[in-house]
């Protein structure tokens, strides 16, 4: 404020100035920016779980689709063929096959049909197959009954060879006709649980099904024969016993399956070791064969001998299936361990096996 003072008897007023005060400008409080909301990761389909979960460059992963299938998805290896595809249950009904395409398996298109014997092909590391279904009453009025074709071994001789097992020996030129007439005239090959479902009731074959066989594994086999399965890439089984041969499958098509492990010799009785033998021997000699096959499924018969305690033995050892040498075709409710074979001896040619498959 101003100060007063008293000069010559007059009173003055000092007054003194200051400067303004200036307000310090109010500085409005802000906030740091909201982070931004983390996004919600999009789900992997089942799919996409299972091509994530591998580094293989050929993994596929393969779906099913069609009325009533909860079979989920599965991984496969494109080049190999389809392996353990599901075989669906559906009250009532017998399972019609996978297919290609939604249209196929509406009509149940054999051309089509995709299964064991099929190599795996993918786009962009995915396929989906189609299922089918038929009624079980379709099922059984189908009557399908199918050939298990038997070789033995093969000679590039037309004449054929000549000691006493002459019989056994396919002229590879034969053989090579017959497995041409397989691939290009409509056949279908089922693999083996395909041939167990059908045998249940379960699965539908078609009319004009066959599989292809091959006891011993024979040299001629694998010199011989092979190369035509490969040629024209016909779904083969080579019933080996492992005691003599455990060679790595020969090509994608070949099976390897049992023809016991060391069983392929004579018994006490002159018959086979296994009708010689009892449950527990069976059991260690079946065993030894699928330690090295790495599969339980199916097995030859060695000479084309078995009895009772044979198939308990085999019930027991957790084989399913076992082919015998007797003569007929495989049904529904046929006696899935005593499967009879269509033989196939030396100068049996074209004429003669469309005469017996069609």
């Amino acid at each position: 404020m101003g100060a007063v003072a008293l000069i010559g008897g007059v009173t003055w007023g000092v007054i003194a100035l200051t400067s303004p005060r200036t307000e310090e400008p109010t500085v409005a409080a802000t906030s740091a920016p909201a982070p931004s909301p983390t996004p919600t990761p999009t789900p992997l389909t089942p799919e996409e779980e299972l091509l994530a979960a591998t580094d293989d460059p050929a993994a596929c992963a393969v779906s099913f689709a069609g009325d009533e299938i909860t079979a989920a998805p599965m991984l496969q290896t494109a080049g190999t063929l389809y392996a353990a595809l599901p075989i669906p249950d559906r009250e009532g009904f017998a399972f019609a096959g996978w297919y290609s395409t939604a249209e196929d398996a509406a009509s149940r298109t054999v051309p089509a049909r995709v299964n064991g014997s099929e190599l795996v092909a993918c786009e962009d590391r995915r396929v989906t197959l189609h299922g089918a279904w038929m009624t079980a009453e379709e099922n059984v009025a189908a009557a399908t009954r199918v050939p298990i074709l038997m070789y033995h071994q093969f000679t590039e001789r037309p004449e054929g060879e000549d000691h006493w097992l002459r019989g056994n020996y396919a002229y590879i030129g034969d053989f090579d006709a017959h497995m041409n007439h397989i691939a290009t005239t409509g056949f279908y090959l089922p693999t083996w649980d395909e041939l167990s479902a059908f045998i249940d009731g379960r699965l539908w074959l078609p009319e004009r099904s066959v599989i292809v066989t091959d006891d011993d594994a024979d040299q001629t086999w694998f010199d011989l024969a092979v190369p035509v399965v490969d040629r024209y890439g016909v779904l083969s089984t080579s019933f080996m016993v492992t005691a003599y041969r455990q060679d790595p499958a020969p090509s994608p098509y070949v099976l390897r399956r049992s023809h016991t492990h060391d069983m392929h010799q004579a018994g006490d009785d002159g018959q086979g070791r296994i009708v010689n033998w009892g449950i527990p021997e069976i059991i260690a000699d079946m065993q030894a064969s699928a330690d090295v096959l790495g599969v339980k499924e199916v097995v030859a018969y060695p000479f084309g001998h078995y009895n009772d305690t044979a198939k308990e033995a085999l019930r027991q050892g957790g084989w399913e299936m076992a082919r015998t040498i007797e003569p007929g075709t495989v049904a529904i409710g046929t006696d899935k361990l005593a499967l009879p074979v269509v033989r196939i001896d030396y100068g049996m040619g074209l004429d003669s096996l469309v005469s017996l498959i069609g």
